[in-house]
C-alpha cells in the first residue's frame, strides 16, 4: 500500500484524486488546503490528517519521514501557477509526484523540473486521461493505421458555462490560470497532438475573457478550434434542453463520439502511473508549449479559416464599469 499526501484537497478535481487513491488500495495519510470546507475527505480517508498552513503540512511530513513513515506520492490539485512550486515541494520530500494539468504555465518549468527529477531520483507524472479513454485510443490506432500521407480536417467545439463567480477566482487571472486556452483547453490539445502530431503553424483569431478561437496545422491535421466558458455562445435547441456543456470533435465531417467514459479516468491513470507506465512531464511538452504560444499570440480576428462559432457577437467582461 502506497502512501499519499494530497494539495489542493478543496478544488473541483480533489475528488477524483481521493477516489483513485481508494480505488487503488492505497492511503491518503495526510491533505492540505488553505480552504477547510473538505468534507468529501470523510468518504474516501476519513483519518487522514488534514492542514490549512502550508509550514504544517511540511512539518508533519518531515515529521513521518523520521519516523520511517515516508509518502511515496504527493497528488497536485492546486490551482495552476502554483504547480511548479508544490511538485519541487514533492521531489524535495523523496516522493514521486502525480500532477493535474496543465502540469505548468510554461515550457521552461518543464527543463527545471526534469532536472530536479534527476538530482532527486523521483518522477513527476502528468494526468493526460483523454489518452486513456477508450475511444481516443481506437482513433489513434485507426489514425496511425491510415494513409501516412493524408492530412485531416478537425473542427474542435468546447464550451462549458461558468457563471460569474469564475471571473473573481484564481481561474479568471490569467497570470495564475493561463487564461481559456490553458485552463479548459490543455486537455484537448494535447490529445490532438498525440494522435496528430506537433503543432506546425499556430492562428489566434480571438482570444477574450470568455472564449478563445484559432487553427492549427498539426503534422497530420487541420484544425479550427473553439473554447468558451460563456453560456449564450450555446445553441438555443442546447439551452432549451437545459444544457450548459457542449463538447464536439468534427473529423472529416464527422462526429468523434466519446462523450461517455470519462467516470473512471482518474483511477486508470493513477493504475497506470502505479503499474510504471504514466505519462511523465516531458509528455505535456507540446500542449504546455501550444498553450503559451496562444497566450502570447496577438489575435488577427476573423481572417483566414477560422471557426464558425468565432463569428459570434464579443461579450463584455462581467465586472467591467
Amino acid at each position: 500500500m502506497k502512501k499519499f499526501g494530497l494539495i489542493g484537497a478543496a478544488g473541483y478535481v480533489a475528488p477524483r484524486h481521493m477516489k483513485a487513491i481508494r480505488d487503488t488500495n492505497n492511503n491518503l495519510v495526510a491533505a492540505l488546503d488553505k480552504f477547510d470546507s473538505v468534507g468529501i475527505i470523510d468518504s474516501h480517508f476519513p483519518n487522514a490528517a488534514f492542514f490549512t498552513e502550508f509550514e504544517r503540512f511540511d512539518r508533519y511530513l518531515e515529521k513521518i519521514k523520521r519516523k520511517g513513515n515516508k509518502i511515496d506520492y504527493v497528488s497536485i490539485c492546486s490551482p495552476n501557477y502554483l504547480h511548479d512550486a508544490h511538485i519541487r515541494f514533492g521531489l524535495r520530500h523523496q516522493a514521486d509526484v502525480i500532477c493535474e494539468k496543465p502540469i505548468v504555465l510554461n515550457p521552461w518549468n518543464i527543463d527545471a523540473l526534469e532536472e530536479i527529477e534527476k538530482e532527486t531520483g523521483r518522477n513527476v507524472y502528468n494526468i493526460l486521461q483523454l489518452r486513456l479513454h477508450q475511444s481516443v485510443i481506437e482513433l489513434k490506432k485507426k489514425i496511425d493505421e491510415g494513409p501516412a500521407d493524408k492530412i485531416y480536417d478537425v473542427d474542435l467545439t468546447y464550451q462549458t458555462s461558468r457563471g460569474n463567480w469564475y471571473y473573481t477566482s484564481w481561474k479568471g487571472d490569467v497570470e495564475k490560470s493561463g487564461g481559456i486556452a490553458t485552463n479548459i483547453g490543455v486537455h484537448f490539445y494535447d490529445m490532438l497532438c498525440w494522435i496528430f502530431g506537433a503543432v506546425k503553424k499556430s492562428v489566434v483569431h480571438v482570444h477574450t475573457h470568455d472564449r478563445a478561437a484559432g487553427y492549427f496545422e498539426l503534422e497530420r491535421a487541420r484544425v479550427r478550434w473553439f473554447l468558451s466558458i460563456n453560456y449564450d455562445t450555446l445553441a438555443e435547441e442546447l439551452k432549451a434542453k437545459g444544457a450548459r456543456t457542449y463538447r464536439s470533435i468534427m473529423i472529416e465531417g464527422e462526429e468523434f463520439e466519446f462523450s461517455g467514459g470519462f467516470t473512471e479516468l482518474h483511477t486508470r491513470s493513477y493504475e497506470h502511473i502505479l503499474e510504471g507506465h504514466g505519462f511523465r512531464i516531458g509528455e505535456a511538452r507540446k500542449a504546455i508549449q501550444t498553450v503559451h504560444d496562444i497566450r502570447h499570440t496577438t489575435p488577427i480576428g476573423l481572417k483566414g479559416d477560422y471557426h464558425p462559432l468565432a463569428k459570434l457577437p464579443l461579450a463584455k467582461h462581467p465586472f467591467s464599469k
